[in-house]
């Protein structure tokens, strides 16, 4: 006779032959092409003049560290910070820990679960309890031997294991290991966003510094322009409204700056905080004005099929959308009986010394089928619910896609145009200097009115004010585009094990601040 032991054994092929099958739909990873009719470098109509565009799209491959096409090395230096330091990505990176973590969890559902046990008590039944129902017969009058105290050993294990038989637990594991996909995904977005911010916030803090720059060389003009203007006030050739006037414009200068020197601080402690430091922590490396960064004559984009490989966005969603598949699977199975395979064998004596004899060994051993018969709609509704939720998600990745088309297209016609812009300006403030500089010829010489001048003066702060914002934009509008091209995808980031646990007494953690504020 076989052994109940060997014929759980014996059943374990049986089982993996009927796991094969799986409910509810299989997924299939949707298409991200391109839409008809839309080109992806070309982005519009060309400007109304020609104009010499200095830098353009091309479809060579782009580089992950989309940053060093600037050439500036304290921003490739800031960058390479970013996946260690900033704050949102490690916390990113912690979740996917976390969710690695819960995948484990829900792996361990298609393993068998084992529990040794191990128990010891020692009993003394009353007399007056369940001894006092034995029949006088049978004790002969006398209870005392059936009430002595007692020892009960037991040792063993108790197995159980859950034949996946509908794929209930294999569409589970389908759904955690999407969900932890889309959770690295989230962190790659979250990464792609803080680079092209540290690259966005240096960019206009050195665009703060250039204005800035510009200000005190034009507040230098408005001083020459006031002593010119007081000196032939003093010999009788002008009126004192000359003067007047471009001392306001001097005062007007001036009032510029104590605004640019406010931003040019919020920008710092924006970058700062961008890398996990205290306020103005980074000055040191940022407070020296640099020029603005500048595009390079040709931008390598990479090709229009690479999209939905880059854009973590898509992908995240992408996933998501497997997982709501595969959840619908997990409902389906919930249908089908579930059959699980049970063992408890243990070894029992009153007698230490005879528990691990072979007579002691007793055993409960069989299967368990469980099938639902009324739930109260739970089961359906159930399945209602992960087929709105799949097509929820589904709408989710199509509009996901469709962005991110919208946005690449849009950045493109950005970029292109504000260098247009900056070809114009750049026009402007050469033809502004000049009439400046005939201007105030003229007015030395008498032979102009000083409204003129000053009208010129404020022509050329505007025009350089604005080719410089305008320079910064190009750079701007190029970060912008690798973002919405997915830059910065290839990178590694921080072990999750070594983020800092907030402790009480655990002082390292501590910002700097928060301790030079403790008494």
């Amino acid at each position: 006779m076989m052994k109940a032991p060997f014929l759980l054994i014996a059943m374990l092929p049986a089982a993996f032959l009927l796991g094969g099958c799986e409910a509810g739909p299989d997924f299939t990873a949707p298409l991200a092409s391109l839409p008809a009719g839309v080109s992806f470098l070309s982005t519009g109509k060309q400007a109304a003049s020609p104009i010499a565009i200095a830098s353009a799209a091309s479809s060579a491959p782009a580089d992950a560290e989309w940053w060093r096409i600037f050439r500036d090395p304290v921003l490739t230096s800031l960058e390479q910070r970013v996946a260690s330091q900033n704050l949102d990505v490690r916390t990113a990176t912690l979740r996917v820990a976390e969710s690695r973590a819960q995948s484990g969890v829900t792996a361990a559902a298609a393993l068998p679960s084992l529990n040794g046990t191990f128990q010891y008590q020692r009993e003394e039944y009353s007399a007056n309890g369940i001894v006092s129902l034995i029949p006088p017969a049978v004790t002969g009058g006398n209870t005392s031997a059936f009430t002595k105290p007692i020892n009960n050993y037991i040792i063993g294990f108790d197995a159980s294991w859950e034949l996946d038989l509908w794929g209930h637990v294999r569409r589970q594991i389908e759904s955690a290991n999407a969900t932890l996909e889309a959770t690295a995904e989230a962190r790659r977005d979250t990464l792609v966003s803080s680079l092209a911010e540290v690259a966005r916030d240096y960019v206009q803090l050195r665009a703060t510094q250039e204005l800035i720059r510009i200000a005190k060389e034009n507040l230098e003009v408005g001083q020459e322009i006031l002593g010119v203007t007081k000196v032939r006030q003093e010999k009788g050739l002008t009126t004192g409204l000359d003067t007047e006037s471009a001392a306001a414009q001097v005062a007007s200068i001036q009032a510029q700056l104590p605004q640019l020197h406010q931003q040019e601080v919020q920008e710092i402690n924006a970058i700062s905080l961008l890398l996990d430091e205290p306020p103005l922590g980074l000055s040191g490396e940022l407070i020296k004005p640099k020029a603005i960064p500048t595009n390079p004559p040709r931008v390598p984009v990479g090709i229009p099929s690479e999209l939905a490989r880059r854009r973590p966005d898509i992908r995240q969603a992408e996933a998501q959308l497997h997982a709501a598949t595969a959840n619908i699977g997990v409902a389906v199975a919930e249908f089908y009986p579930s059959v699980r395979l049970n063992g408890q064998p243990t070894l029992q004596a009153l007698d230490g010394n005879n528990l691990f004899k072979g007579s002691s060994l007793q055993y409960v051993i069989g299967p368990s089928v469980t099938l639902p018969i009324f739930e109260g709609g739970r089961l359906k509704s159930t399945l209602v619910l992960r087929e709105r939720q799949q097509q929820e998600a589904a709408l989710t990745y199509h509009k996901t896609v469709l962005q991110a088309w919208h946005d690449v297209v849009n950045a493109m016609t950005a970029y292109r145009s504000e260098q247009d812009r900056r070809a114009r300006l750049k026009e402007q403030v050469e033809h502004a200097r000049a009439a400046l500089t005939l201007a105030r010829s003229r007015y030395a010489e008498g032979v102009a009115e000083f409204t003129t001048v000053l009208d010129d003066a404020r022509t050329v702060l505007q025009a350089e004010q604005e080719l410089a914002q305008s320079t910064a934009n190009v750079s701007i509008d190029l970060i912008a585009l690798y973002k919405a091209l997915g830059g910065g995808w290839e990178l590694t980031y921080p072990d999750p094990t070594a983020a800092p646990l907030y402790v009480a007494d655990d002082k390292p953690t501590l910002s700097p601040l928060i301790d030079a504020f403790k008494p």
